[in-house]
């Protein structure tokens, strides 16, 4: 997939719907199903024009659910959501030919041509037909080839690259991913990654969400992270980790320790491996201070190391330990 996506339908319907307001603003939404179970509880959110927003949250979070009421598959209990400046329940039809949907799932005849799926889906939306957006399309998607092949003769790629396809022929502004590598290999993540900033750089505001941390790190500009139908965060990715990412410096030590030394209770240190490694947890800025005070305390207490090393805490760090604080 090398090609340039050009979507100037969607460039100009969100230039005229946005009028500078948030491309997706949801209020207060709440839902409860008829079982009782409160997925979703008051979720407040703006995603921007043109961003890439990636929404964390473990299986039962509520993730699909709120994907569900933005692209008007899912009733709400409560709340509003606009699209474009447009209420979804009351302008539908305006904001539902706004948004595109790739679901995890493929749902579509298996005898159908891929052709015939990507023209059915357009024409879903009263479009005229458009052979030259739907070629470009599947050049890009690397599915031009397969344009007359049955899709139940795709390969399980192709088949998630043909969701892809199937979600832009109407040439939306929005475009959600439902967990869109799952279970593929990591060449066709990356190719999908690929198309991901090509989709933005067109101008398509871009919502995933996924499983892999790896995911949002590569890709999110702003991170939401949801956990029991509960948004516990919202953040500039980039300063999310920097405000709450730590960081570790290991020594590897000459002689391994049965315990810290009392002389070294000042700092929040860890023993690992079996004593033959000590761990500095610390916060972002305060590296310049906190090691090299510690590293001479330690050569005052004779202690001798062979090696050491730091890293910071990922996405991955950061979500587990949101995650855990609230269960």
């Amino acid at each position: 997939m090398t090609a340039q996506i050009d979507l100037p339908g969607a460039r100009a319907s969100t230039a005229q719907a946005t009028n500078g307001q948030p491309i997706v603003a949801i209020t207060g939404l709440d839902k409860t199903f008829g079982s009782g179970l409160r997925a979703l509880k008051g979720i407040d959110l703006e995603i921007r024009k043109g961003e890439i927003f990636a929404l964390l949250g473990p299986n039962g979070a509520g993730k699909t659910t709120l994907i569900g009421i933005v692209c008007g598959t899912v009733k709400p209990s409560a709340g509003t959501v606009r699209v474009g400046g447009y209420d979804v329940a009351r302008d539908y039809r305006i904001t539902r030919s706004m948004v595109g949907l790739v679901p995890q799932e493929l749902h579509t005849g298996m005898f159908e041509t891929v052709w015939d799926t990507v023209q059915f889906s357009r024409g879903l939306f009263g479009l005229a037909p458009n052979k030259a957006h739907l070629e470009r399309l599947l050049r890009d998607l690397s599915l031009w080839e397969k344009r007359d092949a049955e899709i139940m003769t795709l390969s399980g790629g192709m088949k998630r690259r043909l969701l892809i396809a199937k979600a832009l022929a109407h040439e939306p502004s929005v475009l959600f991913l439902d967990e869109p590598t799952a279970g593929v290999d990591v060449e066709l993540r990356r190719d999908m990654w690929g198309l991901v900033r090509r989709l933005q750089d067109s101008g398509v505001t871009v919502i995933l969400t996924t499983h892999y941390i790896e995911e949002a790190e590569e890709m999110a500009d702003r991170v939401g992270v949801i956990h029991k139908g509960d948004l516990i965060l919202v953040e500039d990715k980039h300063a999310l980790m920097k405000q709450l990412g730590q960081k570790h410096m290991t020594l590897h030590l000459d002689v391994p320790l049965d315990a810290i030394p009392p002389a070294l209770s000042g700092w929040d240190l860890t023993l690992k491996n079996h004593g033959c490694e000590l761990e500095l947890t610390f916060g972002a800025g305060e590296e310049r201070e906190r090691i090299p005070a510690l590293l001479r305390r330690i050569g005052e207490i004779g202690i001798d190391f062979r090696d050491l090393n730091t890293r910071q805490s990922s996405l991955e760090d950061i979500f587990v330990d949101l995650v855990s604080e609230r269960r």
